[in-house]
């Protein structure tokens, strides 16, 4: 029986840094967001700049945003991002922001930022060791949030390659997971609304087989967007 291709499509918003070169750390699927979304069963798509152009007639067709943002984000790339995100809230569309995407979806909505960890908080972790690629280190995911929906509650280990993090966090947001010294690493809405952010990197190729729950949960939400059956466990997710 021929494998029906995936009706779904989700858009990128920034970089992807996947390479044809490397695998997802489970070595399942090639590491980037794109491959990420395609062993999640959904069509990726990215985004150019919008560059005046409405948010409603770029994301047609779609039923989710990735947003990932740009390492080095102009003044302009990230007033286009945040606004991206407000559009996003305003219509319920699902969302999940990675690393630079998490910091968009907070301050877009009054949120800050701590632009240098090591500086602004001395005590945390090592949250970043350069040269050396793949640090890893624990969190908590903390009970009845989307995020332990998808992971479980409790500790989980992920990769550790920002130097940024969240300060205040914003309103009509909650905390999703913190490392082990208080380090936000994930925050989501409060309602309904899918908009989740992390601060790890889900699809790079340090990342554990686990990191595909995210793509799965918000592939779960764009399916109930559009209208269509979505796994029990992962709707109630």
């Amino acid at each position: 029986m021929p494998v029906q291709p995936p009706s779904l499509r989700v858009g990128i918003y920034g970089t992807d840094n996947g390479s044809a070169r490397e695998r997802h750390g489970c070595g399942l699927w090639p590491a980037g967001v794109a491959a990420a979304l395609t062993y999640a069963e959904v069509v990726p798509v990215v985004l150019g700049e919008a560059r005046g152009r409405d948010w409603e007639d770029i994301l047609d067709g779609m039923s989710g945003v990735v947003l990932t943002g740009h390492d080095a984000d102009t003044r302009y790339k990230a007033a286009e991002a945040e606004s991206l995100v407000i559009w996003c809230q305003e219509h319920k569309f699902p969302l999940l922001g990675i690393d630079h995407g998490l910091h968009l979806i907070n301050t877009a909505h009054g949120g800050t930022v701590h632009l240098d960890l090591p500086r602004d908080q001395p005590d945390a972790l090592q949250h970043r060791h350069p040269p050396e690629r793949g640090l890893r280190h624990a969190i908590n995911v903390l009970p009845d949030t989307k995020l332990a929906g998808l992971y479980g509650e409790g500790e989980v280990v992920v990769n550790s390659e920002h130097r940024r993090g969240v300060a205040r966090v914003a309103r009509g947001f909650r905390v999703g997971a913190q490392a082990l010294d208080g380090v936000i690493e994930s925050i989501e809405a409060e309602n309904s609304w899918f908009a989740l952010g992390v601060q790890w990197q889900p699809a790079s190729a340090t990342a554990s087989g686990l990191d595909i729950q995210l793509f799965r949960g918000l592939v779960a939400a764009c399916r109930e967007y559009a209208g269509e059956e979505v796994d029990a466990a992962l709707a109630a997710a």
